[in-house]
């Protein structure tokens, strides 16, 4: 995991939640953990990592993951065993 990795994941487990973290970085981040993705209907990901599995939605048109779906990711990466 290189740098932009390790910020990306800093930025999702901030307090308070933000609400500007490119789709892109945390798929990228998601990736060198080790995930695989996959896709699913239209806008969806199927990501599985260490035996947990979770299904986000893609941000469009934006491409920024609003505060729902960083809490989301946050409680996967949770799961996961995964923290910064």
């Amino acid at each position: 995991m290189d740098s932009k990795h390790q910020k990306t994941l800093e930025a999702i487990f901030e307090k308070p939640d933000r609400a500007n973290i490119l789709w892109s970085n945390i798929e990228a981040l998601l990736i060198a953990l080790g995930a695989e993705i996959t896709a699913g209907k239209g806008s969806r990901r199927r990501v599985a990592l260490k035996g947990v599995r979770a299904v986000f939605h893609r941000p469009h048109p934006h491409k920024e993951t609003d505060k729902g779906a960083v809490k989301s990711v946050r409680r996967f990466l949770e799961a996961a065993g995964v923290k910064p």
